[in-house]
């Protein structure tokens, strides 16, 4: 058996191949590489923060193997198309994209903020709980310098509670439509609500409010919020910077106008109203989400070595000890 990477190379989706991890396809295997190294470069590189997902062994992190959100959270199709829509639909709340707006620079850089919110959601699901809590206690200190006022002149701070709660609920909503959509298998209704009260421990610990913990509660937020949103100018060019922003590599560039289409296809109907992107043709739409599920074995395929399997991993190391 190989050994983990040392203490110095604690990035969790590095060179290194686990056990079991070489495709057994003659050939297939520089290929496999190429599309793995390309996500892990869009998932891991500058900016994001250097995790070790192997350590320490044994530790179930926030959640652990068995909660709804390791499944939810380790597919990478399904993760970056709900991306996408979770930003789109996060810009269209005004104080919510306000402070993005000013203390940011995501107008240069869109894609270090996905990479930023990736390794955010990676890590808090499936790192050690030391590390997890790291990470959220890195975000709140963040929060703590982003304040100002909006466009209309109202303030607004990061660290609010109320739009703490928005950013959650858009992101993870987002994340659970995805998989509804794109995974082999479905979530029940319970496993559904056991997802959302699972993935409010993060929110409260950043420090929101009165979170939505079951698929109703969320549905109810989303309805009580459509009022207080806006497709302004400036959610027009998160829009915009979004959909011309260049491939990060060349390994991914087939597959990231795809990844694009279809979160703003995966957008709640009434947010795709709001923005004036309707899916168009309904057979346009079902060839899109065929599409997707063509591309997602690909990726499930490739990568065989990311934070979801050394998480895994890092649980059976325990048993073997």
């Amino acid at each position: 058996m190989q050994n983990p990477p040392p203490a110095h190379q604690s990035a969790h989706l590095g060179p290194a191949i686990l056990p079991g991890g070489r495709s057994r396809v003659p050939g297939a295997e520089p290929l496999r590489r190429r599309i793995e190294l390309a996500v892990f470069g869009l998932t891991s590189g500058a900016g994001a923060p250097r995790l070790n997902f192997l350590e320490p062994a044994g530790d179930p992190g926030l959640f652990g193997p068995d909660s709804v959100c390791w499944r939810v959270h380790a597919d990478f199709t399904i993760m970056m198309v709900g991306g996408v829509s979770a930003l789109l639909l996060q810009a269209l709340h005004p104080l919510a994209l306000a402070g993005v707006w000013d203390h940011s620079n995501f107008r240069e850089d869109i894609l270090g903020r996905l990479r930023r919110t990736s390794a955010f959601v990676g890590g808090t699901t499936f790192a050690g709980r030391r590390d997890a809590e790291m990470l959220i206690e890195r975000v709140r200190r963040i929060h703590l310098r982003v304040s100002g006022s909006a466009e209309d002149g109202r303030p607004y701070s990061a660290g609010d509670p109320d739009l703490l709660t928005w950013v959650h609920v858009a992101e993870h909503s987002s994340f659970l439509r995805s998989y509804q959509r794109y995974a082999t298998v479905q979530l029940s209704a319970a496993e559904q609500d056991r997802y959302y009260s699972e993935i409010a421990q993060v929110a409260e610990m950043l420090g929101a409010r009165d979170v939505p913990k079951s698929a109703a509660a969320i549905e109810a937020y989303l309805r009580k919020m459509r009022p207080q949103l806006d497709y302004s100018g400036r959610a027009r060019e998160v829009r915009r910077i979004l959909f011309n922003a260049p491939a990060p590599n060349a390994a991914i560039k087939p597959f990231s106008r795809l990844f694009l289409q279809a979160g703003e296809d995966l957008l709640p109907d009434w947010a795709q109203v709001m923005m004036g992107v309707q899916g168009g043709p309904a057979l346009r739409r079902a060839l899109l989400r065929r599409a997707v599920r063509a591309m997602a074995p690909t990726f499930r395929w490739a990568l065989r070595n990311g934070a979801a399997a050394r998480a895994k991993l890092r649980m059976r190391t325990s048993d073997l000890g």
